[in-house]
């Protein structure tokens, strides 16, 4: 199957490619969507279908109502799954899963083994894990809202987002338009990104993870020169890249993320700030996209939430990828793709 995928990669890309331009010129925005889309549902079902005999494994259930043990399938259930066991409730808030006290899991990722389970919700005591898993897939559906906002006549290239910083105030993902030079957004076009973020969250979709090899994750993303650039210092540690998958739109993290968009609440777009590359860079410029979102479930008053909006027009102050030796506040903060 995996040999399916690659094969039919290049199927595609020599389709698109009639005169032996690279492919990154011959492959529109909505083409690299889908196509990345039915390589990694392919690379999921590859996957699936090597597991061969089903294996059972114990999970340990810490929680309410009642602490209980779970027999499920080895490499296919999920936390998700144990959640449907317990009820809607567990089901809809649950945001992370943490495995023997430790280690903190996607919602939507297979357990390998006998663990213990805790289900995490944003209103737990020590919510920390659980606020930056959701500053970090503000940020990865920021880029999916950018990607669908732009006619296809404008090339949208994805560069990466930093660590989840939550007291920055914003949630950020830096993006080359190369055909947009001198691009400054007006108020109305702020409110469509918001508009298209919204629309995004409400279609309440599940945030899959697929870890897969570093040549299938180049492959998926030869479109895109960032990632590219990217992938082999992701993939160094493991050999393996995190992709995340949320509708058609298929990026890298490495997570976790939560469970599903519906767990995004009020959010809006805020502000889009120009990033100018050093001297000796390849890239000369990104725009960094920003914003600000609660949990589904918190509230705040209209006074409130301006506050906080307010401040996430200020220039976010992670580190610049094409500059990372201009003056910052923060210069500790994570500014690597791999680390997003």
């Amino acid at each position: 199957m995996k040999q399916r995928a690659l094969s039919l990669s290049k199927t595609l890309l020599l389709s698109h490619n009639s005169k032996g331009l690279p492919a990154i010129r011959c492959l529109s925005t909505k083409e690299a969507i889908d196509r990345r889309h039915h390589l990694f549902d392919l690379e999921k079902k590859r996957q699936h279908e090597s597991i061969g005999r089903i294996e059972k494994i114990e999970v340990n259930y810490k929680g309410v109502p009642n602490d209980c043990t779970l027999i499920m399938n080895k490499d296919i259930s999920t936390p998700y799954d144990c959640a449907r066991h317990l009820g809607e409730w567990h089901m809809e808030s649950s945001a992370l899963a943490l495995l023997d006290g430790t280690v903190y899991w996607d919602m939507h990722r297979p357990l390998t083994e006998n663990c213990t389970l805790e289900l995490q919700r944003f209103n737990i005591a020590e919510p920390q894990q659980v606020n930056k898993a959701f500053w970090r897939t503000c940020s990865l559906v920021l880029g999916a809202c950018a990607t669908a906002a732009f006619k296809d006549a404008v090339p949208v290239h994805l560069h990466s987002f930093p660590g989840p910083d939550i007291r920055s105030g914003s949630f950020i993902y830096d993006i080359d338009l190369p055909t947009l030079p001198d691009w400054k957004p007006t108020p109305q076009e702020l409110h469509t990104l918001s508009a298209e973020y919204v629309q995004l969250c409400r279609k309440q979709l599940p945030i899959e993870r697929l870890d897969v090899s570093q040549e299938l994750a180049l492959e998926m993303f030869v479109d895109n020169q960032h990632k590219v650039k990217q992938i082999p210092s992701i993939a160094k540690a493991t050999g393996k890249v995190s992709l995340y998958k949320v509708d058609r739109f298929v990026d890298i993290s490495k997570g976790p993320l939560i469970s599903n968009t519906a767990q995004i609440g009020r959010v809006a777009v805020t502000a889009v700030h120009a990033l100018d590359g050093s001297p000796d860079s390849e890239v000369k410029k990104l725009y960094r996209f920003q914003g600000v979102a609660l949990p589904t479930g918190v509230i705040l008053n209209h006074f409130a939430f301006s506050i906080l909006t307010d401040r996430a027009k200020k220039l976010n102050s992670a580190r610049s990828p094409i500059n990372p030796f201009a003056d910052q506040s923060n210069p500790a903060q994570e500014s690597i793709a791999a680390r997003a």
